[in-house]
């Protein structure tokens, strides 16, 4: 018997069976069709695996290479067994609607750490808690509150550049910022890319935990980190909370991480620990714990020495639930780490893709530079406050036509259907479905902005009636789950826009250059050279 047995399983046997079950474990779920979604079309593997949208996300062009099957096989394209990408507008207010019981998938649990923050918690109950607790602090009295510490480091970026252009008109260059700066032909050569990073970063910094990072004033990528974060999380109520800290790119990490969490939500979650071991993603879960490591340690010290400052953090503090509970500990700091990741990349992807647009498109340049001049005038005031850009239409025509085009959120979403089911465009998916709208196609619809969508063109936003452009630009997502800090993201890019092009006249250093970009779970530029020139506004 027991020769038999060791005769049948034999090392041969056990390979043959291996590739045999692979093949069943994902030809069975297709053949039966549960969900029955066979009849959508989409890349050949993706019927039977999620190894082509692994793949794909791991390629960092993921929202551009959805986008192309969705021009080859039209508005439904299944991109994996249980996963169908939905191209049509109107499906945004159907999908991530107010009240029809869509969940987020287990996609988001890849993105947690410390613990679940309100962007990646999947409990409907929680998020509720969560978000009654935190929308308060992202109102518009409460931006009008921000809005110095937001001057205050624009003002220091303009000091800076200011600072570089005296030098470059000496004939002098130098390496302060990442890929260094020159003088030439009258202008300011640099990269601004990094200097948007340093800008956002130090912005978030302020407002999350109470103090820049200091990158504007150093000119680097540098964020000072505890060497041991459980030493300083576990170490609240005590006199000190003193760890050996070390100083990091966080940017850099910042990155990492987003392409890390992203490549492990688009596995299935049972492959996650097993992935997780594997030496090509053991950089990016150290990019995790650092970053992680960074808000544990700013919160740390916010909290170990009380301060009546209004920020962030102060009013995440200030915040009750329901019951007048407030935030502890491990949450508020979960949340804190929340408000820098989306608060940063966001903000410096956005002004480095608009500044680009602008640089390549001198008449939607000079006719910017026209509004900023007439409203608001050659004052000695070097920063643009607020109210001042408010309501500049032009303006925002170029932060709107920048961001469709350029949006740092460009992937679908994915929610899962709840029960009862849910019809987009004459089709009906099943409960258990998992859809996703993605913003990157919706924002190349010819019906909505019509034939020239890959153009950037403003007066696109002033021509009659443009409420369905509105209604389709996906910059903030929609529903229950829409971005809370919309209102702060907005005013941070009116005034860092309005007061770079009304200060300087830019322009390419490569007429010929097309801003390339990475996207983990963000869309990043990973370039934009560009030359600057004071302007003469007396």
């Amino acid at each position: 018997m027991l020769e038999t047995f060791s005769n049948v399983w034999s090392p041969s046997t056990a390979l043959y069976l291996l590739p045999v079950s692979v093949i069943l474990v994902h030809a069975v779920p297709y053949l039966l069709d549960a969900q029955k979604i066979r009849q959508f079309p989409g890349p050949f593997i993706a019927k039977f695996s999620d190894a082509w949208l692994g793949y794909v996300s791991k390629n960092g062009h993921r929202s551009e290479d959805v986008h192309r099957m969705h021009l080859k096989y039209g508005p439904f394209v299944r991109i994996a067994p249980n996963h169908v990408s939905v191209a049509d507008p109107d499906a945004l207010s159907i999908v991530y609607a107010h009240g029809n019981g869509a969940l987020k998938t287990e996609f988001y649990d890849a993105f947690v750490s410390i613990r679940r923050g309100v962007f990646n918690t999947r409990d409907r109950g929680d998020h509720t808690r969560k978000r009654k607790i935190i929308s308060h602090i992202f109102s518009q009295k409460s931006v009008l509150e921000f809005e110095p510490q937001v001057r205050l480091y624009v003002g220091l970026l303009l000091k800076q550049w200011d600072r570089l252009y005296d030098m470059a008109a000496k004939g002098m260059s130098g390496t302060d910022g990442e890929g260094g700066w020159r003088g030439e032909g009258g202008r300011l050569w640099l990269d601004c890319l990094p200097w948007a990073n340093y800008l956002s970063f130090d912005i978030v910094g302020d407002l999350a935990f109470g103090a820049p990072f200091g990158m504007l004033e150093a000119a680097k990528d540098s964020a000072l980190v505890p060497k041991n974060p459980d030493q300083v999380m576990n170490s609240y109520g005590k006199d000190t909370p003193a760890s050996e800290v070390l100083s990091i790119p966080a940017v850099k990490i910042l990155n990492g991480r987003g392409e890390y969490s992203m490549a492990m939500g688009v596995l299935p979650a049972w492959w996650r620990p097993i992935a997780r071991r594997l030496p090509w993603y053991s950089q990016g879960q150290k990019d995790v714990q650092t970053l992680a490591g960074i808000a544990i340690m700013a919160v740390a010290k916010r909290m170990a020495t009380p301060t009546d400052r209004v920020d962030l953090l102060s009013k995440l503090q200030a915040g009750r639930d329901s019951e007048g509970n407030p935030m502890g500990r491990e949450e508020l700091t979960a949340e804190a780490l929340t408000l820098l990741i989306a608060g940063s990349d966001t903000t410096s992807n956005s002004t480095c893709a608009i500044l680009y647009q602008l640089a390549r498109n001198r008449y939607a340049q000079e006719r910017l530079h026209h509004e900023l001049d007439e409203h608001l005038g050659a004052e000695d005031e070097t920063v643009a406050t607020g109210p001042q850009v408010k309501c500049l239409p032009y303006l925002d025509a170029c932060i709107n036509e920048a961001l469709r085009i350029h949006s740092t959120s460009a992937l679908g979403l994915p929610r899962v259907v709840p029960e009862g089911g849910i019809t987009v465009r004459g089709q009906f998916f099943q409960e258990g479905t998992v859809l996703s709208v993605p913003s990157y196609s919706i924002h190349r619809d010819p019906s909505i902005w019509g034939e020239d969508v890959e153009d950037f063109r403003p007066e696109r936003w002033l021509e009659g009636d443009s409420s369905a452009m509105h209604r389709c630009l996906n910059i903030f997502s929609v529903g229950p789950r829409a971005c809370l800090g919309r209102n702060l993201a907005m005013m941070e890019l009116q005034v860092i826009v309005a007061s770079i092009m009304r200060r300087y006249d830019i322009v390419l250093e490569d007429p010929d250059f097309n801003l390339d970009t990475r996207e983990g779970f963000l869309r990043k530029p990973l370039a934009c050279p560009i030359g600057i020139k004071r302007r003469d506004l007396l």
